[in-house]
């Protein structure tokens, strides 16, 4: 785990079990090849949070029955509850990080219990403070969502 100063959550530190780390400490120093990781696991609780904040009941998310019946033999994590592990990765670069835009494809889902990585590095720097990321979630070293985002990337007030 990082011994950097860490962004806070309410209670002003971060949670337990969350893990992160990063190459770069200024946000005027960011260049390509950095990278930031977060890790955490995905929890029961973090399912059901995620269908009430989105409106996101589908049953394969949250009922055990019905989710055993699909292809994936269980109930499985919400694809945007799992990419939104990057944007966790993306809080903990230096200074102020403002999301420009993100494509991912969905290559393999992530169940309750699993420890899921998310892994951000810079693959160009672009005008005006901006950087285009390469951005991949990990379980058990399988890439489980693959993308890239572009960000905009300021000094901290």
């Amino acid at each position: 785990m990082s011994d950097n100063p860490k962004p806070t959550v309410e209670g002003g530190s971060d949670l337990p079990g969350w893990e992160w780390d990063r190459t770069v400490e200024d946000s005027e120093a960011v260049a390509v090849g950095d990278s930031v990781t977060f890790s955490k696991d995905i929890t029961d609780d973090d399912v059901v949070r995620f269908a009430e904040a989105s409106g996101d009941t589908n049953p394969l998310h949250l009922e055990d029955d019905y989710a055993a019946e699909t292809r994936f033999g269980g109930r499985i994590a919400h694809g945007m509850l799992v990419g939104g592990l990057i944007s966790a990765a993306l809080a903990r670069f230096p200074g102020t990080v403002v999301y420009l835009s993100q494509d991912f494809e969905f290559k393999g889902p992530v169940r309750i219990g699993d420890r899921a990585t998310a892994e951000v590095e810079v693959a160009d720097t672009l005008d005006g403070g901006r950087y285009q990321l390469s951005t991949q979630v990990l379980v058990d070293d399988e890439v489980v969502i693959d993308g890239e985002a572009i960000v905009l990337i300021d000094e901290a007030p």
